[in-house]
């Protein structure tokens, strides 16, 4: 079921009418995808199982010639003309990359082209497009891989993830019913949120921690003591492992977040500091037990922030 996280009239008007729309005919609709990367192509892969005919638009040939044999595309090629006949587009490359591409988009949009992107910032991405093109639907997919590129494209990406679209009150509704229907035939979980809630929110659980991660991994790369270094390299298991896995992720991604996030990213990395200042003064003055407690609390936490 779709949640509305809006709690305003025009939330609960869009939210109602997409309710009602669940029977639309996908295989009726054309799709253009710019950027051919994991979740470009696997976007691609999903909605063309599901009958929707699938344009897709590359810098690279190579990685054209790539989606063609995944699957991922019906056409492919490296100028955005390819796309004039899609009805919606989704803009699947670097956030720094989203407002430049809309430009160059618009002199093969109809009025009616819907635009859309996957970019993990949302308010200032809004503030840059809107003006340019009012049939703008900001989305977010939460979902990856460790891996990145056209060959990391996979069938099932989505399914059961969180997708939230960011709704404004000069979103058009019928742009917004023809991209959450499309991304519902994904199966995800469905989420509506303004663009400043969904970037407070995403700082929180996606942002901060690669912050977080990296600054672990730093931490442990900076030890002085050339034997204990090497032997923390070696003793570096499944714990590790998991808290450095996004802090050594694609580091334009995370100089991206920081970037285009950065005043909700700052908050977040100031509540850590005060959250890990607490924990430093807990250990320092020998407080065991309120140290359990603490630990006991965040144990209890954590499986609201996992919910299947």
């Amino acid at each position: 079921m779709d949640t509305k996280i809006e709690a305003n009239m025009e939330g609960e008007m869009v939210t109602t009418k997409l309710a009602a729309d669940l029977t639309t005919d996908l295989t009726t609709k054309t799709v253009g995808i710019v950027g051919l990367g994991l979740i470009g192509g696997s976007l691609g892969i999903d909605l063309r199982h599901r009958g929707v005919k699938v344009l897709g638009v590359s810098r690279s040939s190579s990685t054209c010639d790539q989606a063609l044999k995944k699957g991922a595309v019906d056409q492919a090629g490296e100028n955005l003309s390819l796309l004039q006949a899609a009805e919606v587009i989704f803009i699947c490359t670097p956030i720094a990359a989203i407002t430049p591409t809309v430009r160059a988009l618009i002199p093969y949009l109809t009025p009616e082209t819907v635009l859309t992107d996957v970019g993990s910032v949302k308010e200032q991405i809004l503030q840059e497009v809107l003006p340019l093109w009012s049939r703008f639907v900001g989305g977010h997919p939460m979902a990856g891989t460790a891996s990145q590129g056209i060959l990391a494209a996979q069938a099932g990406l989505f399914t059961k993830a969180p997708y939230v679209l960011t709704v404004v009150d000069s979103t058009p509704v019928d742009a917004v019913e023809l991209v959450a229907n499309l991304v519902r035939s994904l199966g995800v979980n469905l989420y509506f949120a303004s663009p400043q809630e969904h970037d407070r929110a995403v700082s929180l659980i996606s942002h901060l921690p690669v912050m977080i991660s990296a600054s672990l991994i730093d931490t442990c790369a900076r030890e002085s003591h050339s034997s204990i270094l090497s032997l923390a390299q070696n003793l570096a298991s499944s714990g590790f492992r998991d808290t450095s896995r996004v802090g050594g992720g694609n580091p334009e991604l995370g100089l991206m977040m920081a970037q285009y996030n950065q005043e909700a990213v700052l908050d977040s990395l100031a509540q850590y500091q005060q959250s890990l200042e607490k924990v430093i003064n807990l250990i320092k003055t020998d407080n065991w037990q309120a140290l359990q407690q603490f630990l006991e609390t965040t144990q209890a936490s954590r499986p609201n922030f996992l919910i299947p």
